[in-house]
């Protein structure tokens, strides 16, 4: 099931993605809804981030050709490196990504993104899946600058629209095998696959879970692959993901 949040005029509707159309939902898309039989075309409506996250919570390095290009000892850690960026990053689908320091280099990664559907803490591993409401596309874009500098990730990762974040949640995929691709300027710059992850969707929720409780909305951003690199004013990021679709914006 894809579902989309989206805007006419100054409402906020959820709906189901019926081709080019959204059937309305009401109720609570992450747990119990009702279909209604009030329709509005995409091309008419603003969709935006799927979710509004209490937390971000991002996942550094969880792709072994990513390690090796951005770490000079490549090693795997024994267990996931997890961090944390504002939730004032979010960006919807469309809007436009702002360089704070356009003399810095900052780059676009593009993440499979998990949402939580459930309250959860100390989730044990073979009840992972009950706690995940669907997956969609994310933008991890990082000030590499700042990065280095700070040698942690917060700042470099938690500007205002540093997180793109859509277009649709799918509720029913399964995460384990998908393409992820990003293009710059209809460039391909990214091209790998979920299988490649070296921490599943499953156990990143299992993981984070012992460490902090997990709430409806809140989102994972699991880690980018190989082939990041710089965003500049003027440019056009786009990150897609096998059966979600493909989350644009513009940058300045």
């Amino acid at each position: 099931m894809k579902l989309a949040r989206f805007q006419v005029n100054e409402q906020i509707f959820y709906g189901e993605v019926q081709g080019e159309q959204l059937q309305v939902l009401t109720g609570d898309p992450l747990h119990k809804y009702q279909v209604t039989d009030k329709f509005f075309a995409l091309a008419e409506v603003k969709i935006l981030a799927p979710v509004t996250p209490g937390k971000i919570i991002c996942v550094g390095f969880n792709y072994s050709d990513h390690i090796q290009e951005i770490r000079k000892n490549p090693r795997i850690t024994e267990e996931p490196i997890i961090f944390l960026a504002a939730p004032s990053a979010l960006l919807h689908p469309g809007e436009t990504i702002h360089l704070p320091y356009p003399e810095h280099e900052t780059h676009y990664e593009a993440e499979l993104v998990v949402v939580i559907g459930k309250e959860g803490r100390d989730i044990p591993p073979e009840k992972a899946r009950e706690y995940i409401g669907g997956y969609t596309c994310g933008n991890d874009v990082s000030d590499r600058d700042i990065q280095k500098q700070d040698k942690q990730w917060t700042r470099a990762k938690s500007f205002h629209t540093f997180k793109p974040l859509g277009p649709f949640l799918v509720r029913d995929l399964a995460a384990a095998k998908l393409s992820i691709q990003s293009r710059v300027n209809g460039q391909l710059k990214q091209k790998s696959n979920t299988q490649l992850m070296i921490w599943s969707a499953e156990q990143l929720v299992v993981f984070i879970s012992q460490v902090m409780t997990l709430y409806p909305g809140d989102v994972i951003y699991t880690g980018t692959p190989a082939g990041v690199g710089p965003l500049t004013a003027g440019d056009l990021c786009e990150i897609e993901v096998e059966g979600i679709g493909i989350l644009r914006n513009p940058v300045c």
